[in-house]
């Protein structure tokens, strides 16, 4: 396998997917970014939150410690206590992303068939990454569907807008 061909593709994929989360949350307000569509839901704080603490851990030493960290409070990132806008969020969103990023580019082709660890659970290093690209890309979804529901007839398309 061609490792560098891998980690571009990735790394565009990934990227459009934190651009599309941006251009989601630069139409909302801070208080729209606290909104929860129903009890026991999260809002887009606690997602990209949580998206945040997942990449920091699980691609902190990523080839040699189990991608849970045990200083990573994860029941923390389903809160919205700590809120302190959209600035502070942004800075702890682009180091998650900048974690990933650098991780993704500093492996070597041997590296992707190394054995890491998930939970304690054994995963080739590229299932890992993959898990984890359709664990964010899940999230983001999620992100994007709430600005829409929330910007409703405001929404401005993040692609190809329909012809009305």
């Amino acid at each position: 396998m061609d490792a560098k061909i891998y980690v571009d593709s990735m790394c565009r994929r990934m990227a459009a997917q934190k651009v599309l989360a941006e251009k989601t949350i630069a139409q909302l307000s801070d208080e729209q970014l606290l909104w929860q569509p129903g009890a026991g839901s999260n809002s887009i704080f606690i997602l990209m939150k949580h998206i945040a603490g997942n990449m920091v851990s699980r691609f902190t030493d990523f080839l040699d410690t189990d991608g849970e960290k045990t200083w990573r409070n994860r029941d923390e990132e389903f809160s919205s206590k700590d809120f302190q806008g959209r600035k502070q969020l942004l800075e702890v969103w682009d180091r998650a992303w900048q974690c990933f990023f650098n991780t993704l580019h500093d492996l070597e082709d041997k590296d992707f068939s190394r054995t890491v660890f998930v939970k304690q659970e054994a995963h080739t290093a590229i299932d890992a990454i993959n898990r984890q690209v359709v664990h964010y890309a899940d999230h983001v979804g999620q992100i994007v569907y709430i600005g829409k529901m929330l910007q409703k007839e405001q929404w401005q398309s993040l692609s190809i807008p329909r012809k009305v």
